[in-house]
């Protein structure tokens, strides 16, 4: 499943200052020497035949076990939209849909969100907007990841998140950040996607405060549509 995206997420930038120490041509130089020495000593590995690249490139591009799980997760599903600005104060709720689909010979998924998302009107007061994105969902057969990407109408950037499935817990936890447009910088994003039952998905989106503490700001809850 997709997201919703946010720009209510701030980053704190830290610095590492560097410590300058007398330099010792001496030992550089046989630093220097003892580093050619070691390069040249380290053979060059060998050469992949043309059988075997065809076999990790066979392997790399077929659907295996995740992309059938994906595959299960097409179709139309209604969502259920909570979303924290402020945790002191009450949530606000939106709904929408989402239709999955996978494409290029089931190797990713494509999902179309519809939906609104509460923003401040002229007065100030909160109003219903429509909210339309884009997402495709990949697992790597070789990085054995998941990688997401989301594009939507409140926003020109693409938010790509990504992160491992955990079995025992039915869910997969992808990291990565987003443009904050106030501040023009990065904040680092988290997301949790769990499969509840067949018909039934939850996903939670957390962001880092400027404190460097760590908030939920928005929860979907997905259920298949009949």
């Amino acid at each position: 499943m997709k997201l919703l995206t946010t720009a209510i997420c701030c980053m704190v930038l830290a610095y590492i200052a560097c410590n300058d120490a007398p330099k010792d041509e001496h030992a550089d130089a046989k630093k220097s020497d003892s580093s050619v020495a070691k390069k040249e000593e380290t053979p060059s590995p060998a050469p992949v035949d043309s059988a075997t690249m065809k076999k990790m490139w066979t392997e790399y591009k077929t659907p295996g076990p995740m992309h059938k799980m994906m595959g299960a997760w097409d179709g139309n599903w209604t969502a259920e939209v909570t979303m924290w600005m402020d945790p002191s104060q009450p949530p606000m709720k939106s709904s929408g849909k989402s239709v999955n689909k996978m494409i290029l010979g089931g190797l990713y998924q494509e999902s179309v969100f519809n939906g609104t998302m509460k923003m401040p009107g002229d007065d100030g007061k909160m109003m219903d907007v429509p909210f339309s994105g884009q997402g495709t969902l990949a697992y790597d057969n070789a990085r054995k990841v998941f990688i997401s990407t989301w594009i939507d109408n409140m926003g020109t950037g693409l938010m790509k998140l990504e992160g491992p499935w955990d079995d025992a817990t039915k869910s997969m936890t992808m990291k990565g950040k987003m443009l904050d447009p106030t501040t023009g910088k990065d904040t680092d994003v988290r997301e949790v996607v769990t499969i509840v039952d067949n018909n039934t998905q939850k996903m939670e989106m957390f962001c880092s405060m400027p404190d460097g503490k760590e908030m939920k700001n928005m929860e979907i809850l997905f259920k298949r549509s009949k």
